[in-house]
């Protein structure tokens, strides 16, 4: 922000706002110019210069034949994967359930009432489907999501359900609070949960919470592949059982770490 918009008077927190709204734009473009970000933003020409330039400075930015999202992200969200040494002790166990199943193993945890992707392994005859680390996703239409909200307090689990807009997004997401309430209470009751194609078409998952010493749910586990190989005994027993034994051997590790 330049002098003359301090002396008058000019929202800190609405140049804020601004400079996140051009940065989530250039990394939803994968790469934009001046000139698209000015004809598709609501903001003048400068300002979008003046934003680019400074995230351009820092390194947030870089602008080659357009602007792209720098790599100093990297060693950000880095810092926010490792930050807790329980997401780093997870992420040899999702290496371990790739392996012994040879599907795609998966850790997510919550943040501001979404699941985010940390850790992700896959076997040798894993499918390539799911988004990439650090991409949120619905709780309530994952298998690690609502086995994390299952074992959450009852009024947290509350705020986020209610701020949930339960979009659809295939046929079998849940889209109904009672629905979703009633689901967690079978979760609780049996110790994990099922993704039966809710947030894609075809594929199938099986999540267990990871808690820490106090109780409190650091994340979630979760193993997922084709519909077609995640049936019977297999989906309904075996690799509950792998996951819920993965969980507690996580959770022992983080007891004594």
């Amino acid at each position: 922000m330049s002098e003359s918009e301090r002396g008058n008077g000019v929202d800190s927190v609405g140049s804020v706002e601004t400079l996140f709204d051009i940065l989530e734009y250039v990394h939803q473009k994968d790469g934009v110019t001046l000139s698209e970000a000015t004809s598709d933003l609501d903001y003048a020409k400068s300002t979008i210069h003046r934003h680019l330039s400074t995230l351009d400075q820092r390194g947030y930015v870089v602008n080659e034949e357009g602007y792209h999202v720098g790599l100093r992200f990297l060693e950000l969200g880095e810092d926010a994967r490792n930050r807790k040494q329980a997401y780093q002790l997870a992420k040899e166990k999702v290496e371990e359930l790739a392996e012994e199943t040879d599907e795609r193993a998966q850790f997510l945890v919550e943040e501001h009432g979404e699941a985010v992707y940390l850790h992700r392994a896959v076997g040798d005859h894993a499918v390539r489907t799911d988004p990439g680390i650090g991409k949120r996703i619905p709780l309530h239409a994952t298998a690690s999501g609502k086995s994390i909200l299952a074992a959450m307090p009852p009024e947290k689990v509350s705020r986020i359900i209610e701020q949930t807009p339960f979009e659809k997004i295939t046929d079998e997401t849940i889209t109904d609070q009672d629905t979703l309430y009633d689901e967690l209470e079978q979760i609780r009751e049996r110790g994990y949960a099922f993704n039966r194609e809710e947030n894609l078409d075809g594929l199938r998952a099986i999540g267990v919470p990871v808690k820490g010493p106090k109780g409190s749910v650091i994340g979630g586990l979760s193993v997922s592949g084709p519909s077609h190989r995640f049936t019977g005994e297999r989906f309904k027993e075996e690799l509950p059982s792998l996951l819920l034994g993965t969980a507690n051997e996580l959770e022992l590790n983080i007891a004594h770490a």
